[in-house]
C-alpha cells in the first residue's frame, strides 16, 4: 500500500526565529526537500547504489542478468536498484529465512514497479535520503546523519563528507566512522573513486578529497542534550493533552504519536536568549555552589539541619537503585548493605558530569546538597515566554522547576498587598509610622517580626518600605485592606496556589506559586494592568503543514492601568534604594528595571522577580528539600541566590542589539492619563 508505508518520523521543535529547538522520536528521522540535498549526496548514492537510475524502471534487469552470472561463477554481488532499497526501507524489514527472502524480494520488485509509476525520480530520490537507515546513535535519514556526524544540514555536505555517509549505507556497522574508522576511510575513497568513475568528481578532485581526514564533528543526538531540555519535556506533555482535549486525530481515526507522526510544533521560545538564560544559569550557580559547599564545610548535617535522617531516607526510598533492588526481591537489610557499598556512577557537577566511586548512600547526601535553579523570562504583552530553564540538568535531575514546581515566595508577594493599597487610594508616598502590628483572625492574633537594621526608621512611605523588604509597613497594609481583597488580586493574575488563603501571613509570601505563574503575575505591572495568559506554543502543523491548532493567549485585566503604573514606580525603587540595588552598584544596570526580591524562612528559597518594559523574568534558587539551606540571609537571601543570575541574564540579551530589547526605555505611562 503505497499510501500507507512504514516511517517513523520525529516530531520537531521550533523556536521563535525558526531554529530547531529538539526532536521527539522513536527514530531520529526528519524529512528534507530534494533541493535541500546537495548534489553530492545524490551523485554518490547514484555511482555507488544504482548508476541506471534514471534508465530503469523500478528492477533494473540489465544489472540483474549480470549479478546472478557474477553469483554463480563465485562472486557475489548485490542487486537491488534504489527503488527497490526503498521499497524495503518502507514497508518491511529484512527477512532472514531464505524462502521467505525469495518472497520478499518479488514483492519489493512489485512495488518497486509501482512507485515508479507514482513518483518522480526526484521524489524517489528524497524518500530514500528520507528513510534510510545510517545505523548506530538513533540516526535514519540524510538529515539526522548530517547532523549527528558532521553538524550540517544535507546541502552543506562536501564531496568527501557525502561519501562518507553514502558508503555506511549497505553496513552501517562495519563502516562506523565511530567504531571503525579505518573500514570508514577505504569505503568514503571507494566511493569517491566510484563519483570519479560516472563523472560526478574529476579524478583530480577525487583524489585530493580522499587524502581529506574523516573531519568528524560528532555529536550524537540526546533527548537529555541540547537547549530548553525541560521546556521540551513539559511542552510534548501540553501537546499530547491539547491534541487529546481538542479531539483532533489522523484522518484514520487514531490519536497523533509526536514520537512517530511528523509534528511540526512552533513555540515561543528564542533561541539565543535561552542560550542566554542557560549560560547565566551555569556561570553563576558554579559560584553559588562553592559558597554552599564552603558554608557546610565543618558542620554536621545530622545535628543541624532537621530530620536530616527521615530526608536521607526519603531521597534513598526514590532513588533508581533503591526500586531496582526491591524489584529484585532484596530484603531491607540487602538493600541497607548494597547503599553503603562503593559504587562506580556519575554524578553531576556545575562543570560537568563526573566519573566516581562512592557509596550510593553518600551520593543521596551529595545530592541533597546541589542547589537547584529556575529562570523564565517572557514579552509581558504578548505573554510570549523568550526563555525556559526548568533545572540544572535534565539527565540528572528530570523535574521541572519553573511550572511544575511550586515553592514559598515569600517578600516577592508583597507588591500584590501594595497594588490593592495603591488601587485603594492610597499613595506611594503616604508615610506610615514603623511599629509593629498585630492582626486578629478568628481570635488568632499574628504579628510579624522585623529584622532590627529595619527598624531604624520612624516613618517610611510606601515605596521606600516596598524598596527594602520591611515587614511591618507591609503588615499594615494587609491590616488596612484585608487578605481577601488579596487573594482576589492575586487570582486575577493568575495565581491559584491551593494553600493561597485569605490569611493575613499572605502578605509575606507563605503560599506556594511556580515561577511560571510568578512571572506571569508581574507582567501585569508592566502590561497596563492586564494578564495575559504566559504562552509557549503557537502553533503545530501534521508533517505536512497542515495546521492542528494554534493558540491565542487569554487576557484578562487585574487592576486599572494607573494602579499598574504606579506599581511600577514602586518596584523601581526596590533597585534604585532597596534589596535590589547590586543590579546597578555590582552588575552596572543603570537602565530603568523594577523588581522584588523574594526570601523565605530559614532561607530556605530565593527569589528574585525583574521587571523591564520588554521583559518580565522570574528566578528562583534553594535546595531540593527545604529543610537544607544556607544559614545565614547574607548568603541566603534572593539579593544573592537569584538576583545575580537575572542580572547576567539580562546583560547578555541587552548585548545582542538584534533581539530588539531596548536598553534605555522606560515603562509606558498609562494610555488613559
Amino acid at each position: 500500500d503505497l499510501e500507507n508505508p512504514k516511517s517513523n518520523l520525529a516530531s520537531e521543535i521550533f523556536s521563535e526565529d525558526k531554529q530547531l529547538l529538539g526532536t521527539y522520536y522513536v527514530q531520529n528521522r526528519s524529512n528534507v526537500n530534494y533541493n535541500e540535498l546537495s548534489p553530492n549526496v545524490v551523485h554518490a548514492l547514484i555511482a555507488t547504489e544504482d548508476t541506471r537510475f534514471y534508465d530503469h524502471s523500478g528492477i533494473d534487469f540489465h544489472r540483474l542478468f549480470s549479478i546472478i552470472f557474477y553469483n554463480l561463477i563465485g562472486k557475489k554481488q548485490g542487486g537491488s536498484t534504489i527503488t527497490q532499497q526503498l521499497a524495503l526501507n518502507l514497508f518491511s524489514e529484512r527477512a532472514h529465512n531464505p524462502f521467505k527472502r525469495i518472497i520478499q524480494k518479488l514483492q519489493e520488485w512489485i512495488t518497486a514497479v509501482k512507485i515508479e509509476r507514482n513518483y518522480t525520480k526526484e521524489e524517489i530520490l528524497t524518500m530514500y535520503m528520507n528513510t534510510v537507515d545510517f545505523g548506530a546513535y538513533n540516526t535514519f535519514g540524510i538529515k539526522s546523519a548530517a547532523k549527528t556526524y558532521f553538524n550540517v544540514t544535507p546541502a552543506e555536505l562536501t564531496p568527501n563528507q557525502a561519501a562518507l555517509l553514502i558508503g555506511m549505507v549497505n553496513g552501517p556497522g562495519i563502516y562506523s566512522p565511530i567504531n571503525h574508522p579505518e573500514n570508514a576511510l577505504k569505503r568514503r575513497n571507494f566511493v569517491l573513486k566510484r563519483m570519479a568513475d560516472e563523472n560526478f568528481l574529476s579524478e583530480g578532485q577525487a583524489q585530493e578529497e580522499g587524502t581529506k581526514p574523516l573531519g568528524l564533528h560528532f555529536k550524537p543526538i540526546d533527548n537529555n542534550d541540547g537547549l530548553a531540555t525541560y521546556f521540551r519535556a513539559v511542552l510534548k506533555k501540553d501537546v499530547q493533552k491539547t491534541l487529546a482535549d481538542m479531539e483532533i486525530f489522523k484522518a484514520d481515526g487514531t490519536s497523533y504519536d509526536l514520537d512517530r507522526d511528523g509534528l511540526q510544533i512552533y513555540t515561543t521560545i528564542n533561541y539565543q536568549m535561552q542560550e542566554y538564560a542557560e549560560q547565566a544559569q551555569r556561570e553563576y550557580m558554579r559560584q553559588l555552589q562553592v559558597q554552599f559547599n564552603n558554608h557546610w564545610r565543618g558542620h554536621s548535617l545530622w545535628k543541624e539541619i532537621p530530620d536530616f535522617k527521615t530526608i536521607l531516607n526519603q531521597g534513598m526510598r526514590r532513588s533508581d537503585r533503591y526500586r531496582m533492588l526491591k524489584q529484585d526481591g532484596k530484603s531491607d537489610e540487602e538493600i541497607r548493605t548494597d547503599f553503603n557499598t562503593p559504587a562506580k556512577m556519575d554524578l553531576f557537577t556545575w562543570r560537568g558530569t563526573i566519573d566516581t566511586t562512592m557509596k550510593p548512600i553518600d551520593s543521596i547526601v551529595y545530592t541533597k546538597l546541589i542547589l537547584r535553579n529556575a529562570l523564565m523570562s517572557m514579552d509581558p504583552t504578548t505573554g510570549y515566554i523568550k526563555a525556559w530553564v526548568g533545572g540544572d540538568n535534565f539527565e540528572h535531575f528530570k523535574y521541572d522547576q519553573v511550572k511544575m514546581g511550586t515553592r514559598q515566595v515569600g517578600s516577592t508577594a508583597k507588591p500584590f498587598t501594595y497594588a490593592v493599597a495603591i488601587e485603594n487610594g492610597m499613595s506611594p508616598c503616604m508615610q506610615v509610622p514603623v511599629e509593629p502590628v498585630t492582626i486578629v483572625t478568628d481570635g488568632k492574633a499574628w504579628t510579624p517580626t522585623s529584622p532590627a537594621r529595619d527598624n531604624i526608621y520612624s516613618s517610611l512611605n510606601l515605596r521606600k518600605a516596598l524598596a527594602i523588604s520591611h515587614n511591618w509597613i507591609a503588615a499594615n497594609m494587609m491590616q488596612v485592606v484585608g487578605p481577601t481583597s488579596v487573594v482576589g488580586l492575586i487570582k486575577k493574575m493568575g495565581i491559584n496556589s491551593p494553600n493561597l488563603q485569605p490569611y493575613p501571613s499572605i502578605v509575606l509570601g507563605t503560599f506556594d506559586a511556580s515561577v511560571f505563574d510568578m512571572t506571569a503575575a508581574y507582567s501585569v505591572f508592566v502590561n497596563h494592568g492586564a494578564w495575559t495568559e504566559p504562552t509557549y506554543l503557537l502553533r503545530v502543523e501534521d508533517k505536512n503543514g497542515n495546521v492542528l491548532f494554534d493558540r491565542k493567549p487569554k487576557v484578562v485585566v487585574a487592576m486599572n492601568e494607573q494602579t499598574a503604573y504606579v506599581m511600577t514606580y514602586m518596584l523601581k525603587g526596590v533597585i534604585q534604594e532597596g534589596t535590589g540595588w547590586r543590579l546597578r552598584s555590582k552588575y552596572g544596570l543603570s537602565n530603568p528595571i523594577g523588581g522584588k526580591t523574594g526570601t523565605t524562612q530559614n532561607n530556605s528559597d530565593g527569589w528574585f522577580i525583574g521587571i523591564t518594559p520588554q521583559l518580565v523574568t522570574g528566578v528562583w534558587t534553594g535546595c531540593e528539600d527545604m529543610q537544607i539551606h544556607f544559614r545565614s540571609t547574607d548568603l541566603g537571601e534572593g539579593a544573592n541566590t537569584a538576583l545575580p543570575i537575572f542580572a547576567l541574564y539580562m546583560k547578555k540579551v541587552y548585548g545582542n542589539s538584534s533581539l530588539g530589547i531596548k536598553k534605555n526605555v522606560d515603562f509606558d505611562p498609562p494610555k488613559n492619563g
